[in-house]
């Protein structure tokens, strides 16, 4: 009998605001898809509202990389 249940996979949001740029060298360095999500958002005037919203998708080993490496070019970005 052979196993065949697949490794799960794991969603990082991308906040929206991230520059394409940062979402392009992430998506192209790592194993990772980016996949469209459809969020509830509950803070300020939007709560409740439905936000289509990206998200790197991987492995859990990647996805733990992808978020270190999203807020690491996130905060030089911010620094500049």
């Amino acid at each position: 009998m052979t196993d065949t249940t697949e490794e799960p996979l794991y969603d990082i949001l991308i906040p929206p605001g991230v520059p394409r740029s940062i979402i392009i060298d992430i998506g192209n360095r790592f194993d990772v898809k980016v996949v469209k999500r459809n969020e509830k958002l509950t803070f300020a005037n939007m709560d409740g509202d439905v936000r289509e919203l990206l998200a790197f998708r991987g492995k859990l080993e990647i996805m733990q990389q992808v978020e270190k490496e999203l807020y690491d070019q996130l905060k030089k970005f911010i620094e500049k």
